[in-house]
């Protein structure tokens, strides 16, 4: 054996270390292997192979189901950590555990087996790994039974439920997310109880475990979206389409059905009961999660969930005083509009909700709209006053707080999950079944602008169409959305974040 200093961060840690540790064992003599495999049970844990851009989050995340993690070194250039747990007990039921179940991290399987030290002394100026283990303990589910823990671990499906939805939560932001932590195979999404819900399943139980550990508590954006993750009793999902509501990762062949789930949630999941937050009462952790999520603070887009005094008011301006006509209602429901009677390319739009007005700030500021590039910005003004009685304001002011047109009156209506920025391409949906697809590209047509593709979905009571530009999707969405199609049938026109 010999006798070295380790490195670790700013302090140094004296261990003795045995040559198969040193060889990257257990690949060298019978006698080497004997050693290692006769190693008596020990609270530290030899763990190796680990992937180079391992942290010791997740390292210390193959440790959690198990027991409490007192202490961990990592030894970077040789790709290998140890990690101590707080009883020997809780060492031999992880051994034991991943003896049957592979460990992976960053879906690169690892090697676990008991290590010679029966303890790992470090001193505390090491504040970095301290803070990390503080963080995480801090942060375990006090009181929770090991076998219930490995119960739930080893399910690869994920339930996934999205509290204070302000925003859209897609599939890809899901995926993009999830995938941190491994091979998303499967997912699936779906409302239930009026909540936006999804199933996730990876390709492997201790991936869902890590990203459960990770994420569950935290927020896709700024003070709103948050996930709260439970482990699914299901085992694998079936999905029948690829689409917006489902995808099948393995299978890029599927047909894209109607654009529903794959299968009715509330006949084909059990869930386990609910867990405690893992990491939610980490501040500041993972805030945003993904690139959607910097993207959407980067343009302004900050939810007011909890604020008090927020304005529900849009000053729009630079407005074509000609047609003073601005379509907000694709991200709110618009109560009541007044052209300023002083500067007529300048309107107050008044939104039912304040996190409304900050959705449509973030996707039309700087759009172009009848030739003109808008600015909208939040106003200083809490409502839009209607005229006294018998004063004419020349039709400046509209209420349109008993429009047939809101979208969003319905709490949990499945229209908050299809917000999506201006784009070329537009949902369509409510078609008559005898309307053809060159009726629908004619009518589009006629709205100024180029049609440059369409595709009818399997049951042709929706579709795709794609303009030119998103400033010819604008105008035909501001001209068509609730267009009577006859027989009292009103088309519906959104945003789509598909393309053909």
């Amino acid at each position: 054996y010999l006798l070295i200093p380790v490195a670790l961060h700013t302090s140094s840690l004296l261990i003795s270390i045995s040559p198969e540790i040193l060889d990257g064992a257990p690949n060298g003599s019978d006698s080497k292997k004997l050693r290692v495999e006769e190693a008596l049970p020990s609270r530290v844990i030899h763990i190796r192979k680990l992937p180079n851009e391992a942290s010791e989050t997740e390292v210390i995340a193959l440790g959690l189901p198990f027991g409490k993690v007192t202490n961990i070194l990592t030894l970077k250039g040789k790709n290998q950590a140890f990690l101590e747990m707080g009883t020997e007990e809780a060492a031999v039921t992880m051994v034991n555990y991943y003896s049957k179940v592979t460990p992976l991290i960053r879906n690169i399987q690892v090697f676990i087996q008991y290590s010679n030290h029966k303890e790992l002394k470090t001193d505390a100026a090491n504040q970095r790994t301290q803070a990390v283990l503080q963080a995480v303990s801090a942060a375990q589910s006090p009181g929770s039974e090991v076998q219930e823990v490995l119960a739930a671990v080893s399910s690869p499906v994920l339930r996934i439920i999205i509290d204070n939805m302000f925003y859209p939560v897609t599939l890809d932001v899901l995926q993009q997310i999830f995938s941190k932590f491994g091979t998303v195979m499967k997912i699936i999404t779906f409302t239930k109880n009026n909540q936006f819900q999804a199933l996730l399943q990876f390709s492997d139980p201790v991936s869902a475990q890590q990203a459960k550990l990770a994420l569950d508590g935290q927020n896709i954006y700024n003070s709103c979206c948050t996930l709260r993750i439970d482990f699914s009793k299901l085992v694998n999902l079936n999905v029948k389409y690829n689409n917006d509501k489902s995808r099948d990762y393995t299978r890029p062949e599927l047909p894209a059905g109607d654009g529903q789930p794959s299968f009715d949630p509330t006949v084909a999941v059990a869930f386990s009961k609910d867990s405690s937050s893992l990491l939610g009462k980490i501040p500041g952790a993972l805030n945003p999660l993904s690139a959607a999520a910097a993207a959407a603070a980067a343009a302004g887009r900050v939810a007011l969930a909890g604020q008090t005094g927020s304005s529900g008011v849009l000053l729009v301006s630079n407005l074509n005083e000609e047609v003073s006509n601005t379509d907000t209602r694709v991200y709110g429901d618009v109560q009541r509009v007044k052209i300023l009677y002083n500067k007529k390319d300048s309107a107050l739009i008044q939104m039912s909700e304040s996190n409304q007005a900050q959705l449509a700030m973030s996707h039309l500021n700087g759009q172009k709209m009848y030739g003109k590039i808008i600015r909208v910005t939040l106003s200083k003004h809490q409502t839009v006053a209607l005229p006294r009685d018998g004063l004419d304001d020349q039709g400046l002011t509209k209420d349109f707080a008993n429009s047939p047109l809101h979208r969003f009156k319905k709490p949990g209506s499945k229209n908050f999950q299809n917000i999506f920025p201006p784009s070329a391409t537009l949902h369509l949906s409510n078609i008559p079944q005898d309307v053809t697809e060159d009726d629908l590209r004619l009518l589009f047509s006629n709205t100024g602008g180029t049609v440059k593709a369409f595709k009818f979905f399997q049951d042709r009571k929706m579709a795709l169409i794609q303009m030119s530009t998103v400033e010819e999707a604008i105008q035909a969405l501001i001209d068509l959305h609730n267009y009577n199609m006859g027989g009292n049938q009103h088309l519906r026109v959104s945003f789509s974040k598909s393309t053909i």
